[in-house]
């Protein structure tokens, strides 16, 4: 432990790179406000699905978007990503000079664009990965195929296999750590070895370069129009980039607490403490829709009289089971209310008769 102890001081004090702590905390900020917004999107979503139901359908891709205005602003104005910058370090390219560049100068073009795409495409491709996986293990629980059907076997083998896929994608990233701390390894993270950068702290000359250039006291005589449209573009980008990581940096700990208060390791401290009565109905709701049917034995999907009757637990309307379980996985929603809805939502209902 005191080995440990003295490898963690000789790094942080023998020369520029940042500690371990600040590499991972600067990981972990990126990482805590994905969830936090997923959470007030589905809020919105749930709360008025007409108006902000495309935003937690596209959340992934908006939030991709959104992502890419931000790191490109900040990897061409300060050399870092979002979450580097918050605490105050900056990428280099790896190499033995002594002399680093200034944040403001950028990355050259090709560590910049594998530093864009690393930060923004890998989490995005994980992300969607994990979802296909919890939809494949769904519909494994859930399945109308026939057990002999060569595409259930290969996704069985599929699911089989992942876990072991992501153990050696996380122990890939452990033992970087691991050499990390040790002195052993230049980078943190295996995205920045590929990316040919490292981390360092920002210099005094650093933060004196970065107040001047957004202060933008440097003239420079009278461009053409098509520089001027360029200039305004750019500028229209880099203002909205501004804004949202302004918006983000004010409100971090909001998200962070939202985080907290909504993660499964709350949730009964949460059920205690906001115990709601039952809900209205829904007042966007027509009584006079074509899609109910008069008997309450018929679905209102197929406009037949049930098989395996099945509820949306999101909204207590009655299907039959193969009706409401190809609704639900197109569109991820109640068929007369709106509601999100997912596959878990499904109950099958069982007659006193059955």
């Amino acid at each position: 432990m005191a080995e440990l102890g003295a490898h963690l001081t000789a790094a942080s004090a023998g020369d520029d790179r940042p500690s371990i702590f600040e590499a991972v905390a600067q990981d972990s900020l990126m990482a805590a406000v994905k969830p936090a917004l997923q959470h007030l999107v589905k809020v919105l979503a749930e709360s008025n699905p007409g108006r902000y139901g495309f935003l937690w359908h596209w959340f992934d891709e908006v939030y991709v978007l959104l992502d890419v205005l931000l790191q490109q602003h900040y990897l061409a104005r300060c050399s870092a990503s979002f979450s580097e910058n918050f605490y105050s370090l900056k990428r280099i390219p790896m190499g033995d000079c002594r002399q680093h560049p200034l944040a403001t100068a950028g990355l050259p073009k090709r560590q910049h664009w594998k530093s864009l795409l690393l930060l923004v495409l890998v989490p995005y491709l994980k992300g969607k990965l994990e979802k296909l996986v919890s939809t494949l293990r769904e519909e494994d629980e859930y399945s109308i195929h026939p057990p002999s059907s060569s595409w259930k076997r290969f996704y069985r083998a599929f699911l089989a296999a992942y876990p072991f896929v992501n153990m050696t994608w996380e122990g890939w990233f452990l033992i970087q750590q691991l050499c990390y701390i040790l002195g052993k390894a230049q980078h943190h993270s295996p995205m920045l070895r590929l990316a040919g950068v490292r981390l360092v702290r920002l210099t005094a000359e650093d933060i004196l370069a970065l107040e001047k250039k957004l202060g933008g006291t440097t003239s420079h005589p009278i461009p053409s129009i098509k520089t001027q449209v360029q200039s305004a573009v750019r500028k229209a980008l880099g203002t909205i980039a501004f804004s949202l990581s302004t918006g983000l940096s004010v409100s971090m700990f909001f998200l962070q607490f939202l985080d907290w208060w909504y993660s499964s390791e709350n949730q009964e401290t949460i059920k205690s403490l906001t115990a709601l009565p039952t809900p209205p109905p829904p007042v966007h709701l027509d009584p006079s829709s074509t899609l109910l049917p008069k008997l309450k034995t018929v679905c209102p999907l197929c406009h037949k009289t049930r098989v395996n009757a099945t509820a949306l637990s999101t909204s207590g309307f009655v299907f039959c089971y193969r009706c409401v379980y190809g609704y639900v996985k197109a569109h991820q929603r109640c068929p007369i209310t709106g509601y999100a809805t997912e596959l878990q939502h499904l109950v099958k209902l069982y007659s006193p008769e059955s």
